[in-house]
């Protein structure tokens, strides 16, 4: 048990999301378990009339009272993790119900055995607090607590045989009444604290506590796979749009495969940054980058890109990954007109604070390139490479000779062209002479904003 319980902290350590729905779990559980608590004793305080007509039934009402009051300072003192505050409050619960049980009412108004109190089954009522565990606690709190149970009912019941108040002449009785019938004397010997039925309670209470137990770990494995499920998809929501994440969750195949595929790849960068930061202090610079960064995002994801990778002040993006879709190439020219005007905005806002605005240049090209997982086996990553990626980048890089802020290749523009039921930005491209791109032989044609 310890072993699974270290494990269980391990994982809570190294997922945040698994110790925040733990926390969340709990709160809320120990919530409703109180609410359930106090409807539950509010019930028993109704019934118990019915059950002893008489006044020292109210010996037992301020008991209810009592354990509704214990009930709600739990709640307050409940926290995430070991408490000794909380177990001492949960041990003191078992403690005066046990006493409650075993003990006669002080205020019966005529004497009777000690042993006889058993006769009224007060023992199923430890099995509500049994039960409103599972509400509250982890499983290892629910099987400490049939613990704790069946050790304080041994220890009432050893303290009953030897030291309870006996009437030696209703034994005597009993025997006379039921003479030739020793079973019955046995049962009905208001002397008797019938040691069969002390134990049968015990291993039913240990058999109840240990199924609950297995119910709660349950429970908490199925949290923690769901955790899991959320914290995959977090990472996921990092490089890919939301409407993809879904898909990406409910896919069987294996998108780390290596494989070669058609992509429009996006380049872009800030002209100047390294002046930029040289001026200006870190925390202008870092707000600079978060800025940016946001919008470069939302233009990806927006228009159904995925961001690969942050470059310092360049972000590359992908369309087309892990899987293709129609108007990748269309959606990859929105995606680049989109990121120049909320750069113009954004720019305003520079302005205003009296900071230089920025320049962006952006490149874009499509053909295929090879994606999969690359590196060591203990550090795998999602990469995509290839010839289309290294003229993109070199398209970003060519925006300085040529003065413009985008330039994107003929061949996105026209596979973009080709794509139906999209509006893609052609109008606000125009046709550039070829143009030479370093580490390449061959010209390559460009269109420009």
């Amino acid at each position: 048990m310890r072993s699974l319980r270290e494990e269980e902290l391990r994982q809570a350590k190294a997922n945040p999301y698994l110790a925040k729905a733990i926390a969340d779990e709990k709160m809320a559980g120990h919530r409703i378990a109180i609410i359930a608590r106090t409807a539950a004793f509010g019930a028993v305080g109704v019934l118990l009339p019915f059950l002893n007509p008489n006044l020292n039934v109210l010996y037992y009402e301020f008991f209810v009272l009592l354990f509704i009051a214990l009930g709600w300072l739990q709640l307050r003192m409940a926290k995430v993790g070991y408490s000794k505050s909380e177990l001492g409050l949960i041990l003191l619960d078992l403690c005066l119900l046990t006493a409650l049980i075993v003990l006669p009412n002080p205020f019966l108004g005529e004497e009777i055995p000690t042993a006889f109190v058993y006769r009224f089954e007060g023992f199923p009522y430890f099995f509500i607090f049994l039960a409103l565990s599972t509400l509250a606690y982890s499983w290892r709190t629910i099987w400490g607590i049939g613990i704790w149970v069946a050790l304080l009912w041994l220890i009432g019941f050893l303290g009953v045989s030897w030291f309870g108040h006996a009437i030696p002449g209703l034994s005597e009785a009993s025997q006379q009444a039921f003479d030739g019938y020793p079973l019955l004397q046995e049962e009905l010997d208001p002397n008797s604290v019938r040691p069969t039925i002390r134990i049968q309670e015990v291993v039913v209470i240990l058999i109840v506590a240990a199924i609950l137990t297995l119910k709660g770990w349950r429970s908490n494995q199925l949290l923690i796979r769901q955790a899991s499920i959320a914290a995959e998809r977090a990472n996921l929501s990092r490089y890919f749009p939301s409407s993809l994440v879904d898909v990406l969750a409910q896919t069987d195949r294996d998108i780390g495969a290596v494989r070669t595929q058609n992509v429009a790849v996006l380049f872009t960068d800030i002209v100047g940054f390294t002046e930029f930061a040289e001026q200006h202090s870190p925390d202008e610079v870092m707000d600079l980058l978060r800025h940016y960064h946001a919008f470069v995002e939302r233009s990806i994801f927006q228009n159904g890109g995925t961001l690969d990778k942050y470059l310092g002040d360049g972000v590359m993006a992908t369309f087309g990954t892990p899987e293709t879709r129609p108007g990748d190439a269309a959606n990859a020219l929105k995606a680049a007109t989109q990121l120049i005007e909320e750069t113009e905005a954004f720019n305003k806002d520079l302005e205003a604070k009296g900071i230089a605005p920025i320049q962006v240049s952006i490149g874009v090209h499509f053909g295929p390139v090879i994606l999969g997982d690359i590196g060591p086996s203990r550090r795998l990553e999602f990469a995509v490479v290839g010839d289309t990626v290294n003229v993109a980048s070199r398209l970003e890089a060519s925006t300085r000779e040529l003065g413009c802020r985008c330039v994107v290749s003929e061949e996105l523009m026209k596979q973009a062209a080709q794509a139906k039921g999209t509006d893609t930005p052609h109008q606000r491209f125009s046709l550039h002479d070829p143009i030479k791109l370093r580490g390449r032989q061959n010209e390559v044609n460009v269109w420009t904003i």
